[in-house]
């Protein structure tokens, strides 16, 4: 039942002691505010991360060789290792049941040029299989991506993104069955893609592999490999999956081109899915810690709101013992002082709520910070949390409500 002159005595109690109660609820409210904005940017860090990996499939493995370091089976360092097709073929029928996606990569030597009319712009040229394109996340918004008859008849077509559209065909309205001369070899456009990574990944043109072996005289040679494995049924059997795959195709190219099992740089395979492992693993002790910051920051504002309280029974001895000897109930003293604690925390941990809140809806969406996304957080988790803290003021305050209700009257009124 809603009691006015209860109400009034509180508003009137806040009203004597307004410093007081304003350092109470400002430590009450710079713990949920604290609490939610350290939450935000956890958030923010976990969606940077993530969108650093959609910018190519997750659970991609890439190979590349550079130059042998260490002397093996005779064979000075500074050779330099060259992979084949063969040992793309290898690899593919190996682990066939286990791959999802392949693709072997020729990269045309740079200096290429590519020609449209009057047009002209360097840009990277890579043959490459029609998997590449689910390798590298990239979406079709015109047209074709690179097919399997491309390659058996060494085609001489090409996908282009929506950059090199807008640079190099910027006035033409269907680029599709247009041609590009690249080396001065014309090569007709079948299909135009866009790249999560954006404009940085958006500088490439693909051509069929076997068409970029055969016109740029690059034999049977194969610069990179990409991979993807099929999906397991947890993360972790994944990430072991992918790195029992990484060992072994590493071991593979090690013996088949004589290099030493200890030479890190001749032969470099990179697993996504264990680089996302790590980060996702950061990101969480990040978020536990910032949860153990903003944790402790309330647990500081409701000790507070607990001493505030004992002060408050302190000052008001006499005043608790005239009301029982007047005839007040135990739970009517517990009452009014519980009511207070829980006033004040409830209005100081809703301004936090809401001041950090709008914080982050104004701020989070022009974060420009590496690894940070729109550090947002979820509004329910923000409310349960101002909930708990306004139970956990209501404890903290019930026992110096309890302990003035156990008061003698007689005891309360030789206080001075």
């Amino acid at each position: 039942m809603f009691d006015l002159d209860r109400w009034q005595e509180i508003f009137e109690t806040i009203r004597k002691n307004k410093l007081r109660t304003f350092l109470t609820g400002l430590s009450v409210a710079s713990g949920i505010f604290i609490l939610v904005v350290l939450l935000g940017f956890g958030r923010g860090m976990e969606n940077g991360i993530k969108k650093e990996f959609e910018r190519d499939a997750s659970n991609r493995i890439m190979v590349w060789t550079q130059l042998t370091t260490k002397e093996h089976k005779g064979l000075n360092p500074g050779r330099r290792i060259q992979m084949k097709n063969d040992n793309f073929d290898y690899i593919y029928d190996s682990y066939i049941d286990q791959l999802e996606y392949k693709s072997a990569i020729f990269r045309v030597p740079w200096g290429t040029t590519t020609n449209y009319k009057n047009e002209s712009v360097s840009y990277s040229v890579s043959g490459v299989y029609p998997n590449y394109q689910q390798i590298e996340n990239q979406i079709m918004t015109a047209g074709r991506y690179i097919d399997q008859m491309d390659l058996d008849q060494k085609k001489k077509v090409v996908v282009i993104s929506n950059k090199i559209k807008q640079e190099l065909l910027k006035n033409v309205e269907d680029p599709l069955e247009e041609y590009l001369q690249i080396s001065g070899i014309n090569f007709r456009i079948v299909g135009i893609y866009s790249d999560i990574g954006g404009d940085r990944e958006e500088n490439n043109l693909f051509i069929p592999f076997t068409t970029a072996q055969g016109v740029f005289n690059g034999l049977d040679r194969v610069n990179n490999l990409s991979f993807t494995l099929k999906p397991e049924k947890s993360f972790d059997e994944a990430v072991k999956a992918s790195n029992i795959f990484t060992a072994e195709i590493k071991r593979y190219l090690q013996d088949v081109h004589t290099v030493s099992p200890d030479d890190n740089s001749a032969i470099n395979v990179h697993n996504m899915l264990d680089e996302a492992k790590r980060y996702y693993t950061l990101t969480d002790n990040i978020a536990f810690f910032f949860w153990f910051v903003g944790i402790c920051t309330i647990i500081a504002g409701v000790v507070g709101v607990s001493n505030i309280m004992l002060i408050i029974v302190k000052e008001r001895t006499r005043e608790i013992g005239i009301r029982k000897a007047l005839g007040a109930k135990p739970w009517s003293i517990v009452g009014m002082i519980l009511q207070e604690a829980i006033f004040v925390t409830a209005v100081s941990g809703f301004a936090g709520l809401i001041l950090s809140m709008g914080l982050l809806e104004i701020v989070g969406p022009n974060v420009e910070v590496d690894y940070v996304v729109n550090p947002s957080v979820n509004f329910s988790i923000a409310f349960t949390m101002v909930i708990v803290l306004i139970i956990a003021g209501a404890v903290a305050g019930f026992f110096p409500a309890w302990r003035a209700a156990s008061i003698q009257p007689i005891e309360a009124l030789k206080d001075e």
